[in-house]
């Protein structure tokens, strides 16, 4: 492959600034910056793979490939084979020829689908590695540190585009556990009032009926509070 423009970077770079800036799913995000990634670098499968923090695994989580096989890789331990090496390292690793290398894991899958050289970057977010981008070209190839570079910028966006989601995520579920408590204190104030109950009997009540009626302490209170407002005048 030669090498690559630098007009060509940086409108690839740009394609993945505007998916990121986008009201896009996170899982929407990443197949898009595999594509455009692929498609910018000539490479015949870009994969994004993410650390399952419990399990200390690389997971694939995107990936342009067509293949079944490919996309069904069991999951990599921290240090793992390359892309478990990056992770563990949090730096690139550059591969002439996978199938000679003896810490590539799936080498009857590389020869499958010609796969031979791989350029593997962490996605790492203020020193902390959350995943790996791969890309894998069907011949030996010498990477210029163009190709490095617009593959570390990729990584740092998509890296910045999942911390925002989850912390996006994590600050949604406190938000609608905090309008939940609301609504369970109001609603043991109704009952407390209404049928002179202490406040551990109307919580009691509350979650008695909630497990028989399999539904949620949140669902409960705002029942209670709905037939509190019909009660009225």
């Amino acid at each position: 492959m030669d090498k690559m423009p630098y007009g060509e970077h940086i409108k690839a770079l740009t394609k993945i600034s505007k998916a990121i800036a986008s009201d896009l799913y996170l899982e929407d995000i990443l197949r898009l910056i595999v594509a455009v990634t692929a498609q910018t670098m000539g490479s015949n499968i870009c994969s994004l793979m993410l650390i399952d923090e419990k399990k200390k695994e690389l997971v694939i989580r995107a990936t342009q490939s067509v293949s079944e096989e490919y996309n069904k890789k069991p999951p990599l331990k921290i240090g793992e084979g390359i892309a478990g090496k990056v992770a563990k390292t949090n730096s690139p690793m550059v591969v002439k020829n996978i199938t000679k290398e003896k810490e590539y894991k799936y080498k009857g899958i590389a020869k499958k689908e010609k796969l031979r050289s791989l350029l593997s970057v962490p996605l790492s977010v203020k020193g902390k590695v959350i995943g790996v981008i791969n890309c894998y070209f069907p011949k030996s190839h010498d990477f210029t540190e163009t190709e490095i570079d617009l593959l570390t910028s990729v990584a740092n966006q998509a890296a910045v585009a999942i911390e925002n989601t989850e912390l996006m995520v994590k600050s949604r579920v406190i938000q609608e556990e905090l309008e939940s408590r609301k609504k369970v204190e109001r609603a043991k104030g109704i009952l407390m009032k209404d049928e002179g109950l202490n406040e551990e009997e109307a919580y009691l009540k509350m979650q008695k009926y909630a497990m028989n009626t399999r539904k949620t302490m949140r669902e409960v209170a705002e029942a209670i509070m709905l037939a509190s407002d019909m009660k009225r005048p």
